[in-house]
């Protein structure tokens, strides 16, 4: 396994993608959700332009991303959407997308728990950044999963 080689993150709101940008990301996040996973889903849920969206981005190539949410102020922060480009698995990039992911969610939401809706086999995975189940699991999509929260 080799490591993460030098990327760029980039966080923005919805408006501020350029067409070409926010369809790699759209396209992303179908072929890894609805293509690789075979799960026919509406990925294209309607909150979007609620999130900020967060890009690893190495020489010009989208290599991840994820959505960071806040449906309401009263509501936790969420991680979602957390996609690995297939052409650069086995570089930690999970690591250093959900890594970023934090850190943006830290500097978006001080002080404040983040959840996730884990799918169930990377409990582990995701416990190793401090997230910690709090729910039975569940389907969603016909995919076991689990929520989980990293506290404040």
């Amino acid at each position: 396994m080799t490591t993460a080689s030098s990327y760029r993150v980039d966080v923005r709101g919805l408006s501020e993608f350029s067409a070409v940008d926010l369809y790699e990301m759209l396209k992303l996040r179908v072929d890894v959700f609805v293509v690789e996973q075979t799960c026919p889903y509406p990925e294209l849920d309607g909150h979007d332009g609620e999130c900020q969206h967060l890009r690893l981005i190495e020489n010009g190539e989208l290599i991840a991303c994820a959505r960071l949410w806040r449906p309401t102020p009263d509501v936790v922060p969420r991680i979602g959407r957390v996609a690995v480009s297939p052409n650069h698995r086995g570089k930690r990039l999970g690591d250093a997308l959900i890594r970023e992911s934090i850190a943006a969610c830290e500097a978006l939401y001080p002080g404040e728990a983040i959840e996730i809706s884990a799918q169930s086999h990377l409990q582990k995975f995701y416990g190793s950044f401090g997230f910690e189940r709090t729910s039975e699991e569940y389907l969603e999509d016909g995919i076991p999963h689990v929520n989980m929260v990293r506290r404040g």
